[in-house]
């Protein structure tokens, strides 16, 4: 992991990257105290709703030493490496030692088959230690009678949480964890702003520690340490070398940032569900508690799902000057075929505004096994330093 000596003096982001180097730890914590814990698979399962109901949300992710032996009888090596990973820990028993409970949202089309999978298994092999299984079936258009549709489901997952908390869940507590989701954002907003424009202070792999670790622990001790660091990394050295924005696979580690700063790159933004896509829209507490959450999962920054093709370019573009980004690096892992639809016309617009950009498609994972890697980021940065804007 590329972090630097600046970084590691401060106190805070040394609390974050132990919560991210241990992700089960305060999980364990929280249960031990019998307190009950909701695994999430895919990007759009509604923090507000699992803090309002007493329990702590935590991201499913996958492991990348574990041998996939459960796997491989259910599952076809066609899916999503890092989905297939994710799915052993699921059926193998280690998320059943480390949650209660498990809620799917219909993210992406491979998680919809990863729950149906479940449900089957479930049905045939009772006996597999599956957790139990809430899954959210979200409508992406955005007319306003799908959103009353999506009203329902999210009534539904609401009903499902206080089933699983023994007790209901009030407007007041669903509007609590609403505020205390939006002050969460708003500091990782805060702490974003240091890696954009020509100072950047923070690299990406030190943002996605501080965005990773939100992901299992508690939301107002999180907010609290974000806001310390970015205090601390105020006074950091300005990193220098060309800025780029990633897009792509989700990175659930540092590996890859490892590299492209290794290579002499700053990765100042990224459209990903573990990097800046986990903050940029706010439960709205003006409306009714249903609606806010609604509106804040199916407005947030559109992904492949849940946009044209003219939108994705449309935010790519926005977003690669909000972050004064130089450059762009496409990846996407082995089947992963989703992202892939938009990267055409996104490049066709980035060539138009003299944007150079690299694509890395059908990369193993985990990142280590792709061996030319290291040289063809090297490449780019030469490009990149000669000739950036």
């Amino acid at each position: 992991m590329s972090i630097r000596p600046c970084a590691l003096e401060s106190k805070a982001f040394l609390a974050l990257k132990e919560v991210y180097d241990h992700r089960e730890a305060r999980a364990a914590q929280w249960r031990s105290q019998g307190r009950k814990v909701v695994g999430q698979l895919g990007c759009d399962v509604p923090d507000e709703l699992i803090i309002a109901a007493g329990m702590l949300p935590v991201r499913v992710y996958a492991d990348p030493e574990k041998p996939l032996t459960e796997t491989d009888k259910y599952l076809e090596y066609a899916f999503d490496p890092t989905v297939r990973a994710q799915f052993e820990k699921i059926v193998d028993g280690t998320y059943r030692d480390q949650i209660d409970y498990l809620a799917i949202s219909n993210s992406t089309d491979v998680v919809i088959r990863v729950f149906l999978y479940l449900r089957e298994l479930k049905r045939v092999e009772p006996d597999k230690p599956v957790p139990p299984i809430a899954f959210i079936d979200w409508l992406f258009t955005r007319h306003r009678l799908h959103q009353t549709r999506n009203e329902f489901v999210i009534d539904l997952f609401k009903q499902q949480m206080e089933e699983w908390a023994g007790r209901e869940i009030t407007d007041e507590q669903i509007r609590a964890a609403g505020k205390l989701c939006n002050e969460n954002r708003q500091a990782l907003r805060e702490m974003a702003g240091l890696r954009h424009g020509q100072q950047v202070r923070l690299s990406g792999s030190e943002a996605l520690v501080i965005i990773g670790a939100g992901l299992f622990m508690e939301k107002a001790e999180h907010t609290a340490l974000v806001r310390q660091v970015t205090q601390d990394a105020a006074q950091w050295p300005v990193l220098t070398g060309p800025r780029v924005f990633y897009t792509g696979a989700n990175q659930e580690d540092t590996a890859l940032y490892d590299k492209i700063e290794a290579a002499g790159m700053v990765v100042v933004g990224e459209d990903t569900d573990w990097g800046e896509r986990h903050y940029d829209r706010d439960y709205n507490p003006d409306y009714p508690v249903i609606r806010g959450i609604v509106d804040r999962y199916m407005l947030r920054e559109f992904s492949a799902k849940k946009a044209f093709v003219s939108q994705r370019v449309e935010a790519l573009d926005r977003e690669v000057d909000a972050a004064g980004a130089q450059g762009v690096i496409f990846y996407t892992n082995q089947y992963d075929e989703v992202a892939t639809w938009d990267m055409p016309s996104q490049r066709k617009s980035l060539n138009a505004r003299g944007i150079k950009h690299i694509t890395f498609g059908r990369m193993l994972w985990p990142v280590a096994k792709n061996e030319d890697l290291d040289e063809k980021l090297a490449g780019f940065a030469a490009e990149m330093k000669g000739g950036a804007r």
